[in-house]
């Protein structure tokens, strides 16, 4: 495993890191759940993201049990906040921020969490309000650094330009092969800005392992085939896309790497990702994601792939 450093923090995290989003929140039965996290350290992962919405708590609470007894100085956590917990209990104000972080740390079990993120941009709340409130609760000690999630970039730019407060170490922006959006703005502003990128779904929901053919149901034991987790797959398995994707078979094949390998490189590729996020439902998609670290890709293949996945991007990106 190699590692890089998050943004302009002083942590150094794995390029691959574990995710917990449908996984560990109720998708995946304990004991399986359990042996990836295991596993995760066994191939030198060391960085976990989560958050509070993961199964209202149920993700936090899982990572806080099974991280018990771990040196926590021998990982990064991160979780984040915003989207609702209960019918009051939501968004990115004063209030919400301080009662949250104090609650995803008693389920996490930890006295701090290495980055606080926003889920997503509260337009109900002045910008101000909520970086003033992120910043406090770094100066208690209750995060070292924070970060946000899909935020727009003249959002970023207006909490960059807000005095005394503290400054953005990551972005998380959904990123893959099949969805390359944040490249256009998001990726330029944060480098010149030491954010580094903590990109969600490299491997658009499992579509770049190669697991689904057009035409075909879903794998028994898939992501789409599990009613709990296949929410947000229905664009990204369409014949069109499912096609292209299979043609990327025999360039791995000429590599001597996997199709989710193949994905995890390219997302690796660019020096201003600092890790990519995998989930895994079992101990071996773990073990097969992090080989991916390491892999370069020449200039041969990026072109061949970019080829390849054209007849499907129209359909996914806008």
């Amino acid at each position: 495993m190699k590692y890089r450093q998050l943004g302009d923090s002083d942590l150094t995290v794995s390029e691959i890191a574990l995710g917990s989003w449908l996984t560990y929140s109720g998708g995946v039965e304990r004991q399986q759940a359990e042996a990836c996290v295991h596993k995760a350290f066994d191939v030198g992962i060391n960085f976990i993201d989560t958050a509070n919405v993961y199964g209202r708590g149920a993700a936090e609470s899982f990572l806080g049990e099974v991280l018990r007894g771990i040196d926590r100085s021998s990982y990064v956590l991160a979780t984040k906040v915003y989207f609702p917990m209960s019918e009051t209990d939501q968004g990115l104000s004063a209030k919400q921020i301080h009662k949250q972080i104090d609650a995803s740390l008693q389920r996490l079990g930890t006295d701090y969490v290495d980055l606080y993120q926003c889920h997503r941009y509260d337009s109900d709340t002045p910008l101000e309000e909520t970086m003033t409130a992120l910043s406090e609760v770094v100066q208690q000690g209750k995060a070292r650094y924070i970060g946000f999630s899909e935020w727009k970039p003249a959002k970023i730019r207006a909490a960059l330009n807000l005095p005394n407060v503290e400054k953005f170490v990551s972005s998380q922006p959904q990123y893959s092969m099949l969805w390359r959006q944040p490249e256009d703005e998001v990726f330029p502003l944060c480098a010149d800005h030491g954010i580094g990128q903590i990109v969600w779904s490299p491997l658009a929901q499992g579509v770049l392992t190669g697991k689904y053919k057009p035409g075909a149901a879903p794998p028994a034991n898939s992501r789409a085939a599990n009613d709990k987790m296949n929410g947000f797959m229905r664009e990204l398995r369409s014949d069109r896309v499912l096609s292209a994707v299979q043609n990327l078979q025999p360039l791995a094949e000429r590599l001597n790497i996997s199709m989710a390998q193949l994905a995890l490189a390219w997302i690796l590729r660019d020096r201003r990702v600092s890790a990519a996020i995998v989930g895994a439902s079992r101990p071996e998609q773990l073990a097969d994601n992090a080989a991916a670290s390491g892999v370069d890709l020449d200039e041969t293949t990026l072109r061949e792939i970019d080829m390849v996945l054209a007849p499907a991007r129209p359909q996914v990106v806008s």
